[in-house]
């Protein structure tokens, strides 16, 4: 964990924090991480005894790493080891709507204070890092989508209706506020497709304080929706038929702070390093749906015409792509979207696996190949993304650069969550696949 002199240091300033929770009326600290399956665990501690995790960590055993969504285990996931949860002081803040709690991402490590090889947030951090000793920075956001419903009726009202914000008015406000006063950046909040979908999108940031504001904001969102009598849903898939949430991410890439998605000589602006990024993202698109779109209900939402992007190609602007260009109005606007993520990935996990990808294009010198401008149905020779968890993870066996940057316990981890979940789910129909994994995201 560092030098006893660092440690020190920290252990101040937790102790500063707390009293300034304390005589803020917050009472507890909610702990959180993501396990492979994309489920949101938590351990809580009073506030008083925040300097003590920070120091020492809170115990939790090593196999969260073998949960599925369900709460069962991959094999492996046996009960023997320990590790330790250590709360991010930075990242620490309020939750506007729980009163008297506040909440932390955590790092987990193992007892000698070494990162835990599995840890994904340890593992985003790690390719965050290795852009940065390239002189490189990345920009990342995720659009948050989700479902909610009453007594197990989905919400009325239009797609994108001026009608469902009215029934939805003060619901909306209430998250905007929450969020706004845990000082997120809302770009913007609106009713979405399907039946009771909403979305957000906040400001971008460093990737891995991307993927800890995702998670605060759907944990804000679950709250807010909790106080209003409303259950909520993240799940890539609600009704069998129905067009599912997304939670596409956005990227940009930047150099001493240009934005190297613009102003270069390539398609729309696009620099050469740019570029050789967007194309290694693409090239690993189908190992990468493993992490980002890892559910087996997840495909069901990678459906031609939705808007899902299920094809593996780009284009400017074409939402049926996988990979969006967007030039935007001005030149550090300008970013690339994966379209075909959802909110059952672990955010650390696709935005690193998504890094790893666009280093490995750079390294390769890789080229964006031939854009497709239009429906990418109509397209000859337009290839599809994996149909199926059982070939997304063919794709993920065959990809040398994500294993690599993964390592080996993380990689192993992930395809044995990923086995089980298709042997757990593999057999259900859609109708009883979406029914399993609705209310588990």
């Amino acid at each position: 964990m560092g030098s006893a002199h660092t440690r020190d240091e920290t252990v101040e300033r937790a102790e500063q924090a707390a009293a300034e929770l304390a005589g803020a009326g917050i009472d507890a600290v909610a702990l959180g991480w993501v396990d492979n399956a994309g489920i949101t665990r938590t351990k809580a501690v009073p506030v008083v005894r925040l300097p003590h995790a920070v120091r020492y960590g809170i115990g939790a055993s090593p196999c969260f790493d073998s949960f599925l969504a369900d709460d069962s285990m991959a094999p492996g996931g046996g009960p023997v080891g320990d590790l330790r949860l250590v709360p991010d002081l930075d990242a620490l803040v309020p939750l506007a709507a729980q009163p008297g709690w506040a909440w932390a991402p955590v790092d987990r490590r193992r007892q000698d204070g070494a990162a835990h090889p599995g840890c994904q947030r340890w593992f985003a951090r790690r390719t965050e890092r290795a852009l940065a000793a390239r002189g490189l920075d990345v920009r990342a956001g995720f659009e948050i989508e989700w479902v909610v419903d009453r007594d197990g009726a989905p919400e009325g009202g239009s797609a994108y209706g001026m009608d469902r914000l009215v029934e939805r008015s003060d619901y909306l406000l209430d998250v905007l506020r929450a969020l706004e006063a845990q000082q997120l950046a809302v770009l913007q909040i609106h009713p979405e497709y399907t039946p009771g979908q909403f979305e957000v999108s906040v400001a971008a940031d460093t990737p891995v304080r991307a993927a800890d504001t995702s998670l605060l904001v759907r944990q804000t969102v679950r709250a807010v929706s909790t106080r209003h009598g409303l259950r909520t849903s993240f799940a890539p898939v609600v009704a069998p038929d129905g067009v599912g949430n997304g939670c596409h991410l956005h990227l940009s890439l930047w150099q001493d702070g240009r934005n190297l998605h613009a102003g270069g000589p390539g398609p729309y602006g696009l620099t050469e390093q740019a570029a050789a990024f967007l194309a290694g993202i693409l090239e690993e698109l189908p190992a990468l749906l493993v992490l980002g779109a890892p559910s087996p209900a997840s495909h069901l939402r990678l459906v031609p015409g939705r808007w899902s992007g299920p094809y593996r190609c780009w284009g400017l602007e074409n939402r049926e792509a996988a990979l969006r260009l967007i030039t935007g109005s001005a030149p550090d606007q300008a970013n690339a979207e994966v379209k075909c993520f959802d909110a059952a990935a672990n955010p650390y996990l696709a935005l690193g696996g998504a890094l790893a990808a666009g280093l490995a294009g750079l390294d390769a010198g890789l080229k964006l190949p031939p854009e497709v401008p239009g429906d990418p149905a109509r397209e000859p020779g337009v290839e599809r993304l994996p149909h199926g968890p059982a070939a997304a993870l063919s794709a993920l066996r065959a990809c040398a650069p994500l294993r690599t940057a993964l390592g080996e316990e993380l990689y192993h981890a992930v395809l044995d969550v990923r086995e089980a979940e298709i042997a757990r789910y593999g057999g259900l129909d859609a109708q009883h696949l979406v029914a399993a994994t609705r209310w588990r995201y």
